[in-house]
């Protein structure tokens, strides 16, 4: 089963409970069919979870779970799947930086494994052929018609065969499924640095879950808080454990300059261009690798819970 299957199959399960999980449905004048998660519509929890597991397109689990002590938050947001690279960097990965006009959005899902405008997807074989697209966008405007058919450009598809589940940073919805990518930080980070990715076998990671609401910048702020300076991830992985002494050091967000600060106290600092942040900031605060070959587990980074406290107001 392809990811935008998986993908589509899970956000058709969502349309069907959308009164529970107050999200919205609509079929656009164009033909594109859209979800609201948390632009318009309020979604909570239960829609945050269910938009996480479409990122991953079925291939991860995403639960809350109680906080670890000291982290300013009430929840923690844990992710785990046995097929990493598919679910997080074949789907859940935003990797697509939509514009059409003035809407802007991040994309994830399975359609970016179509669209293959990735070099990422390149380098790890992740490109897929299917009749339907399924897509994530991280924004605070409900996309139109002109976004459908921008979209359905890039992936050869008509409108009618595009799916897309939105969700603002600012609504819980949205600010889980953004922090259900500790995983997938990890292995970006990974990828990155060289380390075959081919070696990772299962994988795990637990962020807290920070307020959302109030302005788009700070809620972002916060929502890459909780990773950089409170996520955990393990790894499971094979090979020597030489190769893993090596890298381990330099996975964990504290190998940045940039690391210690805020994230919106950060992007101030360069003026909010994205692109002048040290890349190497952008992962979890801590890294477990376990070798199922030889049995050692290395632990790498530390958490900082100072800077979440400071991020959330505390």
């Amino acid at each position: 089963m392809s990811l935008n299957e998986r993908a589509l199959a899970l956000a058709e399960a969502l349309a069907a409970d959308a009164d529970r999980c107050r999200v919205t449905t609509a079929r656009l004048p164009g033909g594109g069919r859209l979800l609201d998660a948390g632009v318009v519509a309020p979604g909570g929890l239960e829609a945050g979870l269910c938009l996480a597991r479409i990122c991953l397109a079925g291939l991860g689990e995403v639960s809350l779970v109680p906080a670890r002590p000291g982290l300013s938050a009430t929840l923690d947001v844990m992710v785990r799947s046995d097929h990493p690279l598919p679910a997080c960097l074949g789907s859940q990965y935003a990797g697509w930086q939509i514009a059409v006009g003035d809407f802007f959005a991040m994309g994830s899902g399975p359609m970016r494994a179509i669209a293959g405008r990735e070099p990422l997807l390149n380098d790890l074989n992740l490109s897929e052929e299917f009749p339907q697209a399924l897509g994530v966008l991280e924004t605070d405007r409900l996309p139109d018609d002109e976004v459908f058919a921008h979209l359905g450009d890039k992936l050869s598809l008509p409108p009618d065969d595009i799916t897309l589940v939105v969700a603002s940073v600012t609504s819980l919805a949205g600010m889980l499924q953004v922090v259900a990518r500790s995983l997938e930080t990890a292995l970006h980070k990974l990828h990155q640095l060289g380390f075959d990715l081919t070696r990772v076998v299962s994988g795990a990671g637990v962020a807290p879950l920070p307020p959302p609401g109030g302005k788009a910048l700070s809620a972002m702020g916060r929502s890459n808080d909780a990773i950089l300076y409170g996520g955990e991830v393990t790894l499971w992985v094979r090979g020597d454990d030489a190769s893993l002494s090596e890298v381990g050091p330099r996975i964990p967000s504290s190998a940045s300059r940039d690391f210690g600060r805020p994230f919106e106290e950060i992007f101030a600092r360069y003026d909010r261009d994205f692109y002048k942040i040290d890349p190497q900031l952008f992962s979890p605060a801590v890294v477990t690798l376990v070798n199922l070959d030889t049995g050692r587990s290395q632990r790498f980074g530390k958490l900082s819970p100072e800077v979440l406290a400071k991020s959330c107001g505390k």
